[in-house]
């Protein structure tokens, strides 16, 4: 559940994660990468492909289940009191996670947990786990921690599952939290996404790609946005779809993939055909308006009979007026144009001047 502090509240929360963040940072793991100045999600799959790389192809995949609600106040805290000594700024912080959360009006106590949506919850999080981080280091194993999604890479299912059951222990026993039995496993790596994303080869190279839940995700959002029974004018639909492009196509333009994203392109300009042609209702408008677009009239009759909106923005009629430039005139910003605009050639990780740039 989350928890919204009073901007008050906000205010003292954020001032004490500024002044504790510089105290913790040098403690924590170079393996940890969420909610930490400096490193982001894609720091954290560029190692995760350096260690396949380097022949770590199984990936034990541990999902703790609602971490954020059941993280033990004294062990939490205990963990703070090492590097914080002020009683004052202790006793501030166990308030704050006693503070409980309302539901429909109604204040529920959080004995256990921090409450999400507060500055201080990422830093108390990353505190939590650090000790994991410690415990798989001194293992000697590889792993990248984003928040509460951890991937330790091994060489053979056999060591995966080993580690699977004492990492299931530790956790358990150590830190009182309990594993996600059905989103953890162990598996090839290509087999489990992280952080939205998966792995494969291609010609021996370890390249990164969308995985198949995040582009399904997608398309379930576009699908919203371009249902043909909703109402509002073309351009401002466009715009918003620009708007979601754009913040999704700047976290994704890590992907080594361009041609799943050219075969989106194609799948939402037939979306959008799709939308106007049902738009246009009648026949006689549709015939009218294909020709306006430049549709020859014989086939503009064509595209102007039809039954179902997703056959009919397939036909050459309707393809032919809806073409991709009068999509581009629209000011309709593509997959493929974000992917161009974004993506930066960068090197392998893990690699030396002499890596190949991908």
């Amino acid at each position: 559940m989350l928890g919204i502090p009073t901007v008050m509240d906000r205010f003292i929360q954020q001032a004490m994660a500024q002044v504790m963040t510089p105290l913790f940072e040098p403690v924590f793991s170079p393996h940890s990468y969420g909610f930490r100045p400096g490193r982001r999600a894609h720091d954290a799959v560029e190692a995760a492909q350096g260690y396949i790389r380097e022949g770590y192809t199984w990936v034990v995949d541990i999902d703790l289940e609602k971490f954020f609600d059941r993280v033990n106040h004294d062990m939490l805290m205990a963990r703070v009191a090492r590097v914080v000594k002020d009683k004052r700024v202790l006793k501030l912080i166990r308030r704050y996670l006693q503070s409980g959360v309302m539901v429909n009006g109604v204040v529920l106590e959080t004995e256990e947990g921090t409450p999400q949506g507060g500055p201080l919850s990422p830093l108390l999080a990353n505190i939590m786990l650090d000790d994991l981080d410690k415990e798989l280091e001194k293992r000697g194993h590889r792993f990248a921690r984003y928040a509460d999604d951890c991937n330790i890479y091994v060489k053979t299912e056999r060591a995966g599952q080993r580690v699977m059951n004492s990492v299931r222990q530790f956790l358990e026993k150590k830190l009182k939290l309990k594993v996600n039995e059905k989103k953890s496993a162990v598996a090839r790596a290509g087999q489990r996404k992280f952080l939205g994303f998966s792995f494969f080869r291609r010609k021996g190279e370890v390249l990164i790609r969308i995985a198949d839940r995040t582009l399904q995700r997608l398309r379930e959002k576009l699908r919203q946005l371009t249902r043909r029974t909703r109402s509002g004018r073309l351009d401002g639909i466009i715009r918003q779809i620009n708007v979601y492009l754009r913040g999704w196509m700047g976290y994704f333009r890590l992907a080594d993939t361009p041609s799943v994203l050219v075969e989106l392109d194609k799948w939402l300009r037939r979306r959008l055909r799709q939308l106007l042609w049902k738009r246009w209702k009648r026949g006689k408008t549709r015939w009218r308006e294909l020709v306006s677009l430049g549709v020859p009239r014989d086939l503009a009759a064509l595209g102007a009979i039809g039954h179902s909106p997703w056959h009919m923005a397939a036909t050459p009629a309707v393809h032919t007026g809806l073409s991709n430039a009068f999509w581009h005139a629209q000011g309709l910003v593509t997959f493929t144009d974000y992917y161009h605009l974004l993506h930066v050639p960068r090197r392998t990780a893990g690699c030396g001047p002499a890596c190949p740039v991908v």
